[in-house]
């Protein structure tokens, strides 16, 4: 695996990231502890860093648990459809404002769900360094150290 740029990434970065396939664990929709009104929706999930392509077989990948955060979080809305699976990010689209507003449309479009938000950026946090899983693109809970929200990187 090639080496990392950076443990924390932005919106930035956002035409070099990709969330297809990663595995989310949980959800977080709070008030800032600021006091403003502005709400904090927080991911965690498998941020899948690389997909290794093999001369013959099946794909590997190395993957880090990793904290997905918007930061001033409004018009939230989403839809959960039955628990039978799990939740799993399909991508990520960060759409041009609907009205007069600055703040983009974030539209995390999952397999059994749906979320959307408006923030005027994200940041995310690799909280470990990157995991070689040759099948799964998904880490256990003793990889990744169980389930968290915490939003300092590995570097």
């Amino acid at each position: 695996m090639r080496e990392l740029e950076k443990a924390t990434w932005t919106e930035a970065d956002f035409e070099v990231m990709g969330w297809h396939d990663c595995r989310v664990h949980a959800v977080s929709i709070g008030v800032a502890e600021d006091g403003f009104p502005w709400n904090r929706v927080l991911l965690d999930l498998d941020y899948i860093v690389e997909w290794v392509k093999p001369d013959a077989g099946r794909f590997s990948f190395w993957i880090t648990p990793a904290t997905l955060v918007f930061d001033e979080a409004w018009d939230v809305t989403g839809e959960l459809d039955p628990m039978n699976n799990l939740l799993e990010i399909a991508d990520l689209h960060r759409l041009d404002p609907p009205d007069d507003k600055p703040d983009p449309l974030w539209h995390v479009e999952g397999q059994n769900f749906d979320l959307r938000l408006r923030a005027p950026a994200y940041t995310q946090y690799l909280r470990k360094p990157p995991i070689h899983s040759p099948a799964a693109q998904y880490l256990t809970q003793s990889e990744r150290g169980g389930p968290s929200f915490a939003e300092q990187p590995f570097t």
